[in-house]
């Protein structure tokens, strides 16, 4: 992903400021938790626990990182879990 950082005086900014952003999803971390980035001016915003959108900081960069790895980690556990009981299933019925 390239980062862009938003310039004080660039026309995207200057668009931002009077018709508002335009934000595009550039990472899902969750599946309700999701970062944003505007393609105009490259402001980062996520998604916070109450359900609001707040600036990406480095904090809520450093959790979101962590939420994603814990969920990538807990999903592949509960893949692994449906196969070990389908396969289980296979040997008992043969």
């Amino acid at each position: 992903m390239e980062n862009k950082k938003p310039l004080l005086f660039s026309p995207g900014a200057w668009i931002c400021a009077i018709i508002g952003h335009r934000f595009e999803v550039s990472q899902n971390i969750t599946q309700h938790i999701r970062e944003y980035r505007c393609s105009c001016c490259g402001e980062e915003r996520t998604d916070t626990a109450q359900g609001f959108m707040e600036k990406l900081t480095p904090k809520f960069r450093e959790t979101n990182e962590f939420l994603s790895n814990y969920y990538k980690r807990r999903c592949s556990r509960k893949m692994f879990k449906k196969a070990e009981i389908s396969n289980n299933i296979l040997s008992e019925a043969s």
